[in-house]
């Protein structure tokens, strides 16, 4: 059966969503078996973030070494394994460590994938980043819903995780296989010299915008499955309705927003976006009852579906360095946002209490909607082909 290249990346973002989205939904489970407190967990899921940012500052190179398929194996493969392991180690060092190695694989992900898809678009003609961010999504919420049955059946963590490893090792390793990397523009090997990338001065008010996303995204993603078991103490299956409806509402976002923004501009859709996610913060955090707390997470989801690609979008268009570096730069600050977000949550959790954790967006969001008053513009968000793709986190 002859499978279409842009159909193997998109099963790449597919399966490590599902991967990701079956530990954190099984989060309150590994708390309890590690008999940790909320900070403790949280720092002990910082290690992704140090993995991570290592990944994205240094990886380029042996990536390129080691070429898309053999990439795509070990970090596609290779987090579901790590993730398998981690109800079996019994202690919090240990989940660090294995944490850790998995950001490496994470991060080393983001850049591949990304990448290849870029060249196939500029060797096509054809455009494929959207539908990736969407599969991502889309895998993100299946494994959320799974996750929240699963644990209503009273399935072990152990056999969950290592059920999602064996379907990703046998259909990913089934997808990656036949891989071909498509051409290298060449562009690429001028942008190469650029190993390091860092923000600069100009990337700030675009950093603010992807900070204040992923911010909410690694809250409703990490803490709503332990927030409804503390405030409301609800079933397993209700409290992980939390995880699964910003996970669905992101998917449906993200598929549906190239048209919206073709039609209302960067500015206006990032606008009213983080004005969404703000009200859905403000609804989780002084919820009275579990409906609401619900339809603020799925507020959540939708607020922070667009606004990252529309940053990514802004700093590719920008002329003070090469476009990939920009895009670089910006990805590596906000990817390790992403993964800062559960160990800064946890301790406003524990010290506190978890409804602050949600409200402390807030003041993030009103920045991003400051910076994206003026750092985004008003044309669609079809710029002309060929800019670099914007980065994907472990959500995308």
């Amino acid at each position: 059966m002859k499978i279409a290249p842009q159909h193997r990346l998109y099963a790449c973002f597919f399966l490590f969503a599902l991967t990701t989205g079956a530990l954190m939904s099984r989060l309150p489970d590994i708390q309890t078996q590690l008999n940790v407190t909320e900070s403790q967990l949280g720092l002990t899921m910082i290690g992704m973030s140090i993995g991570s940012l290592l990944a994205l500052t240094f990886g380029a190179a042996v990536i390129e070494r080691l070429g898309v398929r053999s990439t795509a194996f070990l970090t596609v493969l290779g987090p579901a394994l790590l993730f398998a392991l981690v109800p079996w180690l019994g202690a919090a060092p240990g989940v660090f460590v294995a944490l850790f190695f998995t950001g490496l694989l994470a991060g080393a992900l983001e850049i591949n994938l990304n990448v290849e898809i870029d060249r196939l678009e500029m060797h096509s003609g054809g455009r494929f980043m959207n539908r990736a961010h969407g599969f991502w999504s889309v895998g993100f919420f299946v494994t959320a819903l799974l996750g929240a049955g699963i644990r209503q059946s009273g399935l072990s963590v152990q056999a969950h995780l290592g059920l999602i490893a064996a379907i990703v090792v046998l259909a990913g390793g089934y997808m990656i296989w036949g891989m071909v990397p498509s051409p290298a523009p060449q562009r690429t090997h001028a942008e190469t010299t650029h190993r390091i990338a860092f923000p600069n001065w100009g990337l700030v008010p675009l950093c603010i915008i992807g900070f204040a996303a992923f911010l909410v995204e690694g809250a409703g993603i990490d803490w709503s499955a332990i927030y409804m078991r503390d405030v409301f103490a609800v079933e397993p299956f209700i409290g992980g309705m939390g995880l699964t409806l910003f996970a669905f509402f992101m998917a449906v976002m993200r598929l549906c927003a190239d048209p919206v923004v073709a039609i209302w501009g960067p500015r206006r859709v990032a606008m009213v976006l983080l004005g969404l996610a703000g009200v859905g913060a403000l609804m989780v955090g002084y919820a009275p009852s579990p409906e609401i707390a619900l339809a603020g997470f799925s507020l959540m989801g939708i607020g922070c579906s667009a606004v990252y690609p529309l940053a990514v979008s802004a700093a590719a268009q920008r002329t003070d360095r090469p476009a990939a570096v920009n895009v670089a730069a910006l990805g590596q600050v906000s990817f390790v946002v992403f993964f800062l977000a559960p160990p800064l949550l946890g301790f406003v959790a524990e010290y506190l209490g978890i409804r602050n954790s949600y409200l402390i967006c807030v003041p993030l969001l009103v920045a991003g909607l400051w910076a994206a008053s003026f750092a985004l513009g008003d044309r669609k968000l079809d710029a002309p082909h060929g800019l670099p793709p914007e980065p994907v986190p472990p959500h995308g």
